[in-house]
């Protein structure tokens, strides 16, 4: 069940011009969290430099934001904040027992359609408590991401649970998704109708995790060369 993407208009790989990427996503490693951030940890991985579209087209620099899982969702927004549209995971079952996974074509659709210069993902992990097949779901699910952001060469930084909440005002936790909602509502009362359902949590983790990449990581310029975003993380 996704939202009508109204706002955005539909893109395609002759339409919008864009490529895919000649290669693999370049992994720049985990550097540490800040230490206001409770030691969280982000990754970022960079896609193949492109021209600056965002100047040429004389629009603002779209920011994708993903909350991983078959009940996440992709949230996007200009680099000002503005709120323009989210997106239900695209999922189907077809998995094992009957599961939801995260289908690959129609996220791949939703990707380009969405015309992002850069993407805030949250990085997920093992989770306690969490079996075989429940910890293999989560993997494959952003494996499906990473590959589907790579294809469209746009950069992603992966940012910890622990920290995008922290910046955007969330309180810790796996049972304040009603505060993701809440938050996201104040933040775009213009836009409360896409989080007005309790099943809406992950619209509202997208579209905050979005936003704390802006706040939080602003400094990392998408378009910066691979081989500077290595020696930078090589710092540490």
């Amino acid at each position: 069940m996704g939202v009508a993407a109204a706002s955005i208009p539909l893109a395609s790989f002759r339409q919008n011009g864009r490529q895919p990427a000649s290669s693999a996503p370049v992994d720049i490693g985990r550097e540490p969290g800040a230490a206001d951030e409770g030691g969280g940890t982000h990754e970022t991985v960079a896609g193949s430099r492109r021209p600056n579209r965002a100047s040429a087209a004389g629009r603002p620099t779209m920011i994708l934001g993903v909350d991983i899982g078959a009940a996440g969702a992709l949230a996007v927004m200009t680099d000002a904040g503005e709120l323009v549209d989210v997106f239900d995971m695209p999922t189907l079952r077809d998995g094992p027992k009957n599961r939801r996974t995260v289908n690959a074509p129609l996220l791949a659709e939703i990707v380009y359609k969405s015309h992002a210069d850069r993407a805030f993902v949250e990085r997920v992990g093992p989770r306690p408590m969490e079996g075989a097949v429940g910890a293999f779901a989560f993997g494959d699910a952003k494996g499906v991401v990473r590959g589907c952001l790579a294809a469209a060469a746009i950069p992603a930084t992966f940012i910890t649970p622990v920290q995008w909440k922290r910046i955007v005002g969330v309180p810790p936790g796996k049972d304040m998704k009603d505060q993701a909602r809440s938050n996201a509502i104040n933040r775009w009362p213009g836009k409360a109708q896409l989080f007005a359902r309790k099943m809406d949590d992950g619209r509202a983790e997208a579209a905050l995790i979005a936003l704390a990449g802006l706040l939080r990581f602003n400094d990392v310029v998408e378009l910066m060369p691979v081989d500077l975003l290595k020696a930078r993380a090589a710092k540490g």
